[in-house]
């Protein structure tokens, strides 16, 4: 397998703070790695390392085959960075802005204006790439920023944060232009506060906390190892709720849980066959439910089990981060 980003071992001191103490990362080409951690816990240092811009003090890391600490140049060559803050110019048009950064990558102005009309195009921005970038929206100046980075058409884009601040509308636009760079065989290392960002578009996941990577694994894998598959019944009529809660705990040898409210149940379920023999339980009864789900736990859920956090705390990470 060719990996597109590889680290061992990685670890950053600021003083006596211990930024990284160890890390390993791997991302095949053309793949999606996500990184997530608690506020603090490395992610950002990680990036920045493995962007060139700072030095490990211990371990190697390769991107697209050049080495971090001998080859930095070949490196930025091949990469491109979007941090949580769009880093375009907003007194610029849309159009100019991506032709500075195509300046920038010594670019010719012919060929940098053809490359910036193409990605305005990509990204549904032509029609207001003569206007300032101080009048588009928040969702605009993200997908302008996305483009920006991928002036240079780089190998691997670096993620961090991309769509914090945006509505649910435009963070599917950002997820939608992600997924298409990678079937491109773009390779994206995506770090993230919004786990269900990372459920949707990473193949694999590395949990970061104090330093060190403490989980890694496919979603589905990172789920599991909170333990059992969970149970959920919505009663159709509030006067059932008993009922089921009683086959409920006859079934899986345990008291569910009850939002009286909703009319929720939720019981904990080590055995997928328990979802038919309830199906045949509530038939027999002659209960109807408005909802009955086999579930994994959430990422939020591993999250939580995985750091002993909450998804919530997850921020901007500082400069020894």
């Amino acid at each position: 397998m060719t990996f597109a980003v590889q680290a061992e071992g990685l670890v950053k001191r600021f003083g006596s703070t211990t930024a990284l103490g160890g890390v390993d990362l791997a991302a095949p080409a053309g793949s999606i790695l996500g990184v997530l951690g608690p506020n603090g816990a490395g992610k950002t240092t990680s990036v920045r390392i493995l962007a060139t811009l700072l030095r490990p003090d211990e371990g190697h890391a390769t991107v697209a085959g050049y080495d971090v600490r001998r080859q930095p140049v070949a490196v930025r060559s091949r990469i491109g960075l979007t941090g949580q803050y769009a880093s375009v110019d907003e007194e610029l048009t849309g159009s100019e802005n991506l032709l500075l950064i195509g300046r920038l990558l010594e670019m010719s102005r012919r060929n940098a204006k053809a490359r910036g009309a193409e990605l305005l195009e990509r990204f549904g921005l032509s029609e207001a790439g003569g206007r300032a970038l101080k009048t588009y929206s928040g969702g605009m100046r993200r997908r302008l920023d996305l483009a920006a980075s991928l002036m240079g058409r780089p190998e691997v884009l670096y993620l961090d944060e991309p769509t914090t601040g945006l509505d649910p509308r435009s963070r599917n636009q950002v997820w939608e232009m992600v997924r298409t760079l990678t079937d491109e065989g773009v390779t994206v290392l995506l770090t993230t506060q919004y786990l269900e960002e990372a459920d949707q578009l990473a193949d694999r996941i590395s949990v970061i906390d104090h330093g060190r990577v403490v989980a890694e694994g496919r979603a589905d894998e990172l789920k599991r190892r909170t333990g059992s598959q969970t149970l959920q019944v919505r009663s159709s009529s509030p006067s059932e709720l008993e009922t089921i809660s009683g086959i409920l705990a006859e079934l899986t040898g345990t008291e569910p849980t009850k939002n009286a409210d909703t009319g929720l149940l939720t019981a904990p379920a080590d055995d997928p066959v328990l979802m038919s023999a309830l199906v045949r339980r509530l038939d027999d009864a002659d209960i109807t439910a408005d909802e009955l789900s086999l579930r994994l736990p959430s990422l939020d859920e591993a999250f939580l089990s995985i750091t002993g956090k909450p998804a919530a705390d997850d921020a901007e990470e500082g400069t020894a981060a």
